[in-house]
């Protein structure tokens, strides 16, 4: 705890004045109950904090060089100077693991309870000795108020999942006090009836009565009681960060916040103890830390793109859990009749399954009814309840708790069940993509995360929606983007067996459709990602597209001297090809469904006229929907999604240029 307040002194009164910290954030007033927790974990557990939890790193033994060079950017540390120094991680050998705390408010409790499903999916799926291992997440109250924190108290309370809530009560979110936040300024009083959840409520600033609620919460978890929340009020002695100056708090409530500073309450308590020596050891230590961490250089530039993706180095901490790629092949080897996309798809998951206990598939109705799809249909009978098995109706939930059974070694295949539906979502996936990156690989999260979309026979604003774009610009994923089924087949076991998170893109007119039927490619094909497909050669003109609108091109093309790729990913694309092809038709057309503006159709005109302008002969063009939403009736859908029509007209037009 000493060691703790240091630190804040150290930053607060050197580093962030000699602008060497940029964010200072104090945990004065919550150290000690997290002291408390921290020396409470062990081997086996997870803690998922948030930006004031460095007393629990601390007490899980974080190197002090560490905890300060982290925050200077400084490298080495957490993240190797890409990630301000209060989002930590911890991998920690040995001892428990501080996973990758989020930005985010709220964003750290449901990895919390995908970690803590994942110890009791390990025991009863793995056989693995159960050693009462817990998931603990630490949030302040105001974070209460977010979908994160009740995402994963449904996960936690409905699954009986061993997880510790710790909420720490200072009564303000930055300057709005908590009665904005929770009603009563009290949510442990508020959960008093949520089922399955054992409470704790107390002062945290009590070293008597912290500690041995903090005890029990942790026993009454470990004991699988059942998860449990603790809520402890302790008072914010500094501003929310250095910036901050309070001046929304009256000089009364700052006095008494400082009167119920839990040091001096701490000392009284242990008054045989030489505090003297103790903080004259704990200064040597800080100011040796202090000249070790202002050693350290900074990462040099030309590593800033390392670590977006797996590189062959495994993460210290998370994946792994893909089967080998040793008896592959890239060429399909065709066997009996045509096969629809969802028989595919299904066929896949149902090996992968069958072959790697740490595959689980989850979402809405994917369990007994098979997805409203029916891309898993009858896969939970064959494989159980444990892994198969649908979700609360929460996105942020289902691909938070896919992060945290990532992180635990499992292979998680989470369903978003339309397109639009990911958009609560979008805070989980964007932090799963920079995991690795802004851990410099001490962490990795690979997933396949299956989200069907797109128009089928009819189209609207919320279930037809593609917008594959904003996939694309979320820095770590991959995207594929399968046209067919032998593509489906190949693109989806080479996620299974990655190591990075995959979209896997499934769009909803292509299921079914017949053209996109093709034999089975073998058991053990694998397409690698960037390689796109030529589905007709010419010379005349380039035609690239993906999806849906790969057989309205090949359509359009008919009779025409023309190349049509399939771009079959969007991250990684298959530049070479294109450029090649536009280089020696001198004509590009991009065909995608997604709006004009802003599709990933630009980024590829963008390519080419940079790299192939010289060799053009007629300008790049776009067929694409307009900048609308997907309309409802077939006849208005059909006049907004590229048609065969559209496309052969532009066809026309550039080859007569």
């Amino acid at each position: 705890m000493l060691t703790s307040r240091a630190l804040d002194e150290l930053e607060e009164s050197r580093l962030v004045p000699e602008k060497k910290v940029l964010y200072q954030f104090s945990a004065r007033g919550h150290d000690m109950a997290q002291v408390m927790l921290g020396l409470h974990l062990r081997d086996g557990d997870a803690a998922c904090g948030y930006y004031r939890s460095r007393p629990m790193l601390l007490a899980l033994g974080v190197p002090l060089a560490d905890a300060l060079g982290s925050g200077m950017g400084r490298e080495g540390g957490y993240s190797d100077g890409r990630d301000i120094g209060v989002v930590f991680n911890y991998p920690n050998p040995g001892g428990a693991h501080a996973l990758p705390m989020c930005g985010g408010v709220g964003a750290q409790y449901a990895p919390a309870a995908g970690w803590a499903q994942s110890v009791l999916y390990k025991s009863r799926v793995l056989g693995e000795q159960d050693r009462g291992a817990i998931g603990v997440v630490l949030g302040g109250d105001a974070s209460c108020a977010t979908g994160g924190f009740w995402s994963a108290l449904t996960i936690a309370t409905t699954q009986s999942l061993p997880m510790l809530f710790y909420i720490e009560d200072n009564g303000y979110g930055i300057s709005v006090p908590s009665h904005y936040q929770t009603p009563g300024c009290d949510i442990a009083a508020n959960l008093a009836s949520f089922g399955n959840l054992a409470i704790w409520n107390g002062d945290g600033t009590d070293p008597e009565g912290a500690a041995r609620m903090i005890g029990e919460a942790v026993g009454h978890v470990r004991g699988r009681m059942g998860p449990a929340l603790i809520r402890l009020t302790v008072p914010r002695l500094e501003g929310h960060s250095y910036q901050d100056t309070q001046t929304y708090k009256s000089e009364e409530t700052v006095k008494a916040e400082w009167a119920r500073d839990p040091l001096p309450k701490l000392k009284a308590h242990t008054a045989d103890l030489d505090w003297d020596l103790i903080e004259a050891s704990v200064a040597q230590e800080v100011e040796s830390a202090r000249a070790e961490a202002e050693a350290r250089g900074v990462s040099s530039p030309d590593r800033v793109t390392d670590h977006v993706y797996f590189e062959g180095e495994a993460a210290r901490v998370g994946g792994g859990a893909g089967l080998a790629l040793d008896d592959s092949h890239a060429e399909p080897r065709p066997e009996g009749q045509r096969i629809n996309m969802v028989t595919a798809i299904r066929r896949v998951l149902d090996q992968e399954l069958e072959k790697n206990p740490k595959v689980l598939v989850f979402g809405e109705d994917v369990g007994p009814k098979g997805g409203v799809h029916a891309v898993t249909l009858g896969l939970q009978d064959k494989y159980g309840h444990d892994r198969v098995f649908d979700t609360s109706l929460n996105e942020e939930g289902i691909v938070g708790r896919a992060v945290g059974m990532a992180l635990a070694g499992l292979m998680p295949v989470p369903e978003i069940q339309f397109r639009k539906y990911a958009e609560p979502a979008t805070e989980q996936i964007n932090d799963c993509g920079t995991m690795r990156w802004r851990t410099a690989n001490r962490f990795a999260a690979p997933m396949v995360l299956r989200i069907p979309g797109g128009f089928f026979k009819c189209g609207d604003p919320w279930h037809s929606q593609t917008n594959e774009v904003q996939f694309v610009h979320n820095p770590g994923w991959k995207v594929a983007v399968p046209s067919n089924a032998e593509d489906a087949v190949g693109l989806l076991r080479a996620s299974l067996r990655g190591q990075d998170p995959v979209i896997f893109f499934e769009h909803r007119a292509m299921l079914d459709d017949s053209w996109a039927r093709r034999p089975w490619p073998g058991d053990a094909f694998v397409l690698p990602f960037g390689k796109a497909r030529k589905t007709r050669t010419g010379n005349k003109i380039s035609i690239i597209t993906w999806g849906a609108m790969v057989p309205r091109c090949e359509a359009a093309a008919e009779g025409v001297d023309a190349d049509v790729i399939d771009l079959r990913t969007l991250m990684p694309w298959d530049r070479d090809m294109v450029l090649d092809s536009v280089r020696r038709t001198r004509r590009c057309l991009i065909v995608h469904e997604d709006l004009r503006t802003g599709g990933f159709g630009a980024e590829i005109a963008a390519v080419v006229a940079d790299e192939a302008f010289l060799d053009l002969d007629a300008p790049v063009a776009r067929v694409t929907m307009p900048d609308v939403p997907s309309p409802h009736h077939p006849k208005l859908l059909e006049w907004a999604v590229p048609s065969v029509e559209r496309i052969r007209a532009e066809i026309d037009r550039l080859l007569g240029f």
